[in-house]
């Protein structure tokens, strides 16, 4: 019983946790529904648990997303999801995007689309917001996955907002034509028409 307390309140020291952690900690899935019942911890998504005490100054419109990636095992925000907090686009987000590598077998969550992708590590970069630490693609692997996944109007839209330089944000064209060699979508033509 004394493991599994110090189990708990290692857990309970972290903003999140997910099933897997616990189990680590012995702390089995009928033991973190018992603790759930009794307000110990709060389920946050399936497979993910957090301590209701903890304090969360995640911004309120960005917590949900950054709940739903804490269940996904090396999911990472991606397209529209990054789009939008990168503010380089108006579109809205039915679902939340999320990547994660092709080598990950098929998973299907009812609020986010998850995409396999190959060059997962391309542009993959920490996030920290609040409690929440998570994975998010850079812009430059943003613009270009637009050309890759989204249509070639919505994809053109996103590389002229990236163009503009603004107080937050510079173009890195080298690095965007390196992604683009990297992942063969060709931009050039693109980048001269809108420069």
């Amino acid at each position: 019983m004394g493991m599994r307390n110090a189990g708990l309140q290692a857990l309970l020291r972290k903003p999140f946790f997910t099933g897997r952690d616990a189990k680590d900690y012995g702390i089995d899935s009928s033991r973190l529904s018992y603790y759930v019942n009794k307000g110990v911890l709060e389920r946050v998504a399936r497979g993910v648990y957090r301590n209701p005490q903890a304090a969360n100054d995640a911004p309120m419109e960005w917590q949900d997303l950054l709940e739903e990636t804490q269940a996904i095992p090396d999911g990472t925000i991606c397209l529209i999801s990054a789009l939008n907090y990168y503010g380089m686009t108006v579109e809205v987000q039915r679902k939340f995007w999320i990547a994660i590598p092709h080598s990950a077998g098929a998973l299907k969550r009812p609020n986010a689309k998850i995409i396999r992708m190959r060059n997962f590590d391309l542009g993959r970069v920490p996030l920290n917001v609040g409690p929440y630490r998570t994975f998010i693609f850079d812009q430059e692997r943003c613009v270009i996955d637009a050309f890759r996944y989204l249509s070639r109007e919505s994809a053109v839209r996103i590389l002229k907002e990236y163009l503009k330089t603004t107080k937050e944000r510079k173009p890195d064209l080298p690095k965007l034509g390196k992604y683009a060699e990297a992942l063969r979508v060709e931009i050039a033509p693109y980048i001269e028409a809108l420069t």
